[in-house]
């Protein structure tokens, strides 16, 4: 499992080089990238990729076969609270803006933005044949926007900020709102919908492939309602608010967090608990099951998607042997650890080409935004800037936002200045500097 390994405040390697950082494993994952809390998570329906959004504003596309970040999707003006997998290969993603923005795989800017809310979107939800994404937004409405284009349908009943969206089998959407409200809207525009009273407020929803519905309150209860919006089982699986809320591919498990609590697996059928996971006091944001129902990943306040073994219990990510380590090439050199986060997403050896972010090999003596074949930002590519010994420390003690303003990676520093002269030696030996 690559993971940062240093003394200071470095949270990940050459995040200011690269837009993101991750971690890899054979057979864990462990993502590392954002600036700040990992709010949403999506896995596509093939179960190799998935999407995440963040606090830091920034959505990253990862393989979840290699760890690897695919591409970072910079578009919205505040954090990114929702994220969608959508037919095709393509992302949603949605943020404190207002907007939706529609990715193409492989592509750095929008191929469409969805426009009309008002107030944060915070949740979205794509309908069972693929061709409605349904948003939910604290303007007190949720949209549902045909993929293939078009104007929206504007869905309005909700007394207060609308949290969560989650369709059923048929293309009937549940919506659930800070006003306790679950509302079920079916198919057909001019059906009634039914709203539902709960005794709390609710900031999550699930539905499982059985159609069957959960919601998540403030009051730390996970309730199962059915279609008539009858509550058939309750169950307290926090002291706090769930946040989060998830239920696997097969319908077996329902995973949830509350602020500050343990992440509980229950048993979807009789809504026991089965175990939980520690997440250490770390404020857990978002889950989603990869394909197979074997691991739980989960979006927390540390800015890393953690996976966890469902069978276990335990926390995946540290390579169980030097072979599966990417830095074991560099067993024994102490400058390599300040890079251990970094490997995966940089290449060193002038063969290797970009991935994730861009080669690193040559990088003293080049311009910023220089490397050919890779996506910078705007911002990136107008900084007058020389890749020195010098700037890279300085950029590191700095941090990006104060020395690359504008950019759209992390906010890293290292602030040992020691650690800051071994990064500087590794880059040297290591990619053809002097």
């Amino acid at each position: 499992m690559v993971r940062c390994a240093t003394k200071t405040t470095l949270a990940a390697g050459l995040a200011a080089i690269a837009p993101f950082l991750f971690g890899i494993a054979a057979d864990a994952v462990e993502l590392r990238g954002h600036g700040g809390p990992v709010r949403a998570i999506a896995v596509a329906a093939d179960g190799r990729t998935a999407i995440t959004g963040s606090f830091d504003a920034k959505a990253i596309v990862w393989s979840l076969e290699t760890g690897e970040a695919r591409e970072v999707l910079l578009f919205h003006d505040g954090q990114v609270n929702a994220v969608a997998a959508l037919p095709e290969g393509r992302f949603a993603s949605a943020g404190a803006d207002g907007r939706i923005a529609i990715w193409d795989a492989g592509r750095s800017t929008p191929r469409s933005i969805l426009q009309g809310h008002s107030a944060p979107v915070v949740a979205l939800a794509v309908s069972p044949d693929g061709s409605t994404l349904a948003s939910a937004s604290w303007d007190e409405s949720v949209r549902l926007w045909p993929l293939s284009g078009g104007q929206p349908r504007v869905l309005q009943g909700h007394r207060g900020n609308v949290n969560a969206v989650a369709f059923l089998s048929d293309g009937t959407l549940a919506s659930a709102g800070y006003d306790a409200a679950v509302i079920l809207w079916p198919p057909k525009p001019d059906a009634a919908p039914l709203r539902v009273t709960l005794p709390a407020p609710l900031s999550t929803l699930a539905a499982t492939a059985q159609d069957r519905l959960f919601a998540g309150g403030a009051d730390g209860k996970l309730r199962e309602l059915d279609r008539s919006g009858a509550i058939l089982a309750e169950v307290q699986v926090s002291s706090r608010p769930v946040v989060a809320l998830a239920a696997s591919g097969d319908g077996t498990y329902i995973a949830t967090a509350g602020i500050n609590d343990a992440i509980v697996l229950l048993d979807a059928k009789s809504l026991k608990p089965v175990r939980t996971f520690d997440a250490a006091g770390v404020p857990v944001w978002s889950l989603a099951f990869p394909a197979g129902g074997g691991t739980l990943l989960a979006g927390s306040a540390d800015r890393v998607v953690h996976e966890w073994d469902i069978e276990t219990g335990q926390r995946l990510g540290n390579a169980p042997d030097g072979a599966a380590d990417p830095m074991a090439r560099y067993a024994g050199n102490p400058d390599a650890e300040v890079f251990r986060a970094c490997i995966a997403c940089h290449t060193l050896d002038p063969d290797d080409g970009n991935r994730a972010g861009p080669t690193l090999h040559g990088i003293f003596g080049r311009k910023i935004a220089s490397v050919p074949g890779y996506h910078y930002s705007p911002a990136f590519r107008e900084m007058d800037i020389v890749w020195t010994p010098e700037t890279v420390s300085k950029l590191f003690e700095l941090g990006p936002s104060q020395y690359t303003p504008g950019t759209k990676m992390p906010e890293q520093t290292i602030g040992d200045p020691g650690d800051r002269a071994a990064l500087i030696r590794f880059l040297q030996a290591e990619t053809g500097g002097d």
